[in-house]
């Protein structure tokens, strides 16, 4: 038997206000996208907006049905969209955020994993990675430079 090992690295920022300017923006686009979430069985709210490689920004926040698994996430709200309108167009930058009515979301929360394995498709069909960064209603703020932080030994188009 051999053991190995798979570690993972975030930049940390204490608030927004450490971010550079363009996803300074673009996280503020995704608080504002969090707004207007349907929400109202979980009361948790999310947001997510992605810049593209021709700068257009993407928003999509999550949507909820009384048919549970009916719903999308924020993440894969905003991907399937931005592949929707721009199938050719690589993803750079993914901001999300993260609200709840019930309990205070202080500190940074990730991607679900179904968004995870929608992100991991398309790092894998555009060949190079998408940064993440990640937060809850406000605080700290993670950043991950590839999905590959988030879900190591992911399943893609190379082993069908």
């Amino acid at each position: 038997m051999k053991k190995i090992s798979i570690t993972s690295s975030f930049d940390v920022f204490d608030s927004m206000t450490e971010l550079p300017e363009v996803v300074q923006k673009l996280m503020l686009q995704a608080i504002e996208a969090r707004k207007v979430a349907y929400a109202p069985y979980s009361k948790f709210k999310v947001g997510a907006a992605i810049l593209l490689e021709n700068n257009e920004v993407v928003i999509g926040s999550n949507q909820e049905n009384a048919a549970y698994p009916s719903g999308l996430c924020a993440e894969r709200t905003a991907i399937f969209y931005a592949g929707a309108k721009y199938p050719n167009v690589a993803f750079k930058t993914l901001a999300i955020s993260a609200t709840s009515d019930a309990n205070p979301t202080l500190a940074p929360i990730p991607p679900c994993g179904a968004c995870r394995q929608s992100i991991a498709e398309y790092e894998s069909r555009q060949s190079h990675p998408i940064e993440i960064y990640f937060m809850g209603e406000s605080g700290k703020v993670y950043r991950s430079e590839s999905l590959e932080n988030l879900l190591p030994l992911s399943f893609d188009k190379n082993v069908l």
